[in-house]
């Protein structure tokens, strides 16, 4: 029977471990620390850093029973972002506790805890469930389900409904569906009835494609999917049933037919001319990725930022103010905003940005797009949080991927590999402890987006993909989703992931194409996530980790929740029998097997593929 962790000192930004709030500058902040009652510690220590200068700070025992200890430190507050880790005294030496676990050797500090004076998200992030729409694809207003009728631009490639997405080659961006902002608003009752109450869509300004990305005017709203009146319908719509709704922007770049631009190049000496970089090489200007129909925009420019992030006639600030009432932005390709070569003003645009918001709507929310390491991004009182594909998408793919797959990895020159769950926790555990805790909290889980393959092309099978959802909904952060993988939509790659809903299927209960039991697996986890404080808010110890076998525990002051997810048949593991308190029974939340409670211990199935959730009162 496999050996459980939760033998190991923990900490996390939790509750039951730091005062809750925002800290200010010269605050002193009290952290505790949890230590098993088998730990040898002779004292416990809190290394902080101050004006990078290490410093040590004692812990007192505050209270301790048969079963664990409580330390308690003050750390101040001297920098923004003030990190910390606890040095634990043993017979022979010490060892560390950080964000990674523990270790025996000395570690370097970036995997340190951190307090941050940074405001976090909004509270209403806590309890979101994001729902991801690509507006081409999701429904049209019209009903029809041939090619869409009425005038198109010389571009697209007209589609029916039922065909199938285009996934490489110059059709990708010009295939239209023709879906429209008035069908989104006709389906909004889909999202309720799965629970999601955070609408996000992706671009909705001209443009020269399907995806939106290379706008053509931030003035206005595509014609197309019914322009301005029908992006402010929607928004009152959404928020008429106490929903909200994000916006996508480009600050890396315009389009190449985008009217600044086209003022650039007529003219050298005008201002829009600033507001791009330049080259003697073709095309004549720097492009995203060299693609010339996305030319990049040049923050050096403070004319450039006035008309794009900063105060109130901003496009940032345009988006938030009525008609449209976003809740928030979800920006392309942060990561590379404002970098370029030797320049770098990334975390400048970033506090721009934010602040900007903050005059409008101090509830509305700023979330990055950042493929890769956005640890150092996500310290500098920016972006809110990210598009978690390092700390989650990555990992959890890993985890479960079809053995047989032939996806290449995300941007990577190799296939998915399929590794043990160790693998998945330490690639986890290696990425959330670069942000701080108020960051994890609310960064975007994602199981796919429309930029990656679908969840259930990636593991293959129904089963394997409710073990990916049960992580989605019970790990700490942001669930967010991407329209249609709650009713199984396959796709290869995000071109080909971009299908469209078969709502005729859909209203029919399900069909060929839409999986009733899965979007019923959605509906009951997303339900199970809002049911519980501790699956929103907890903080996370990670119970067992075995190669076909996770289980860990959220908690708060008031719920511990114990999930297991397994994606094989394995072999059953007992926990500590003091998890559960005296006389009381475990309650299944979901999943349906019970948690046998022995005089030795509580006894995990192994059973699987599956997920199981357990109340321990």
């Amino acid at each position: 029977m496999a050996h459980h962790l939760l033998d190991q000192p923990h900490h996390d930004g939790s509750e039951q471990y730091v005062p809750a709030g925002v800290p200010r500058l010269g605050d002193v902040v009290p952290v505790r620390f949890r230590v098993p009652a088998s730990g040898t510690e002779s004292a416990l220590w809190v290394r902080t850093v101050r004006d990078g200068e290490p410093r040590m700070e004692p812990a007192r025992l505050d209270r301790s029973d048969e079963h664990e200890r409580w330390y308690v430190a003050e750390v101040p507050v001297h920098n923004p972002v003030t990190g910390y880790r606890a040095l634990l005294v043993e017979p022979g030496g010490y060892r560390w506790l950080n964000g990674r676990g523990m270790h025996a050797r000395d570690v370097p500090d970036a995997a340190d805890f951190r307090l941050t004076v940074h405001d976090p998200a909004p509270a209403w992030l806590d309890d979101a469930v994001v729902y991801q729409v690509f507006p081409d694809r999701f429904a049209r207003s019209s009903g029809h389900e041939g090619p869409p009728a009425g005038p198109l631009p010389d571009w697209a490639l007209p589609a029916s409904w039922s065909d199938e997405p285009i996934g490489e080659g110059p059709g990708t961006p010009r295939q239209l569906y023709g879906g429209d902002l008035p069908g989104i608003e006709s389906r909004l009752a889909h999202l309720q009835r799965l629970g999601v109450d955070t609408l996000y869509l992706t671009p909705v300004f001209p443009s020269r494609s399907n995806h939106r990305y290379d706008a053509s005017t931030f003035d206005h709203v595509d014609p197309l999917l019914g322009g301005d009146a029908a992006f402010a319908s929607l928004s009152r719509a959404v928020h008429a049933r106490g929903m909200r709704i994000i916006g996508d922007l480009t600050t890396n770049h315009t389009g190449a037919g985008h009217e600044w631009f086209a003022r650039a190049l007529a003219d050298r000496t005008s201002q829009e001319a600033e507001f791009y970089y330049w080259q003697d090489a073709e095309p004549g200007y720097v492009a995203w990725l060299g693609h010339a129909s996305l030319p990049k925009l040049d923050y050096r420019a403070a004319s450039l930022a006035r008309r794009m992030i900063e105060g109130l006639d901003s496009v940032i600030a345009r988006g938030l103010r009525e008609p449209y009432a976003l809740d928030g932005w979800r920006i392309d390709v942060a990561n590379m905003t404002g970098r370029y070569a030797a320049d770098d003003v990334t975390h400048q645009v970033a506090r721009t940005i934010r602040a900007t918001m903050r005059a409008i709507n101090p509830n509305s929310v700023l979330v990055s797009e950042h493929f890769h390491d956005a640890g150092t991004d996500l310290q500098a009182g920016g972006w809110h949080a990210n598009m978690n594909y390092s700390a989650f998408t990555r990992p959890v793919w890993t985890w479960l991927v079809d053995p047989a797959t032939t996806l290449d990895f995300l941007g990577l020159p190799a296939r998915i590999p399929r590794r043990d769950a160790r693998s998945m926790v330490d690639t986890m555990r290696d990425f959330d402890s670069a942000v701080p805790w108020n960051v994890t909290t609310h960064q975007w889980n994602m199981l796919g987006s429309h930029d990656t393959p679908r969840v259930r092309t990636v593991v293959g099978s129904r089963a394997a993909v409710e073990v990916a959802a049960g992580l989605l909904f019970t790990y700490p952060g942001t669930p967010a989703m991407f329209a249609g993988d709650e009713g199984g939509l396959t796709g290869r790659n995000g071109e080909h992931a971009r299908v469209p809903m078969p709502w005729s299927q859909i209203d029919a209960g399900g069909g060929p194409g839409w999986d009733a039991a899965t979007f019923e697996v959605f509906r009951r986890l997303i339900a199970l996530r809002r049911s519980s404080r501790a699956l929103r808010q907890g903080g996370l110890r990670w119970a067992l980790v075995e190669d076909d076998a996770v289980a860990f525990l959220r908690e708060t002051a008031d719920e511990r929740v114990l999930v297991l997810a397994a994606r094989s048949p394995w072999s059953g593991a007992r926990l500590p029998r003091h998890l559960l308190g005296r006389g009381a029974e475990p309650e299944n939340l979901y999943g349906g097997a019970p948690l046998d409670v022995t005089a030795h211990g509580l006894v995990l199935p192994g059973d699987g593929p599956g997920v199981q959730v357990w109340r321990l009162p």
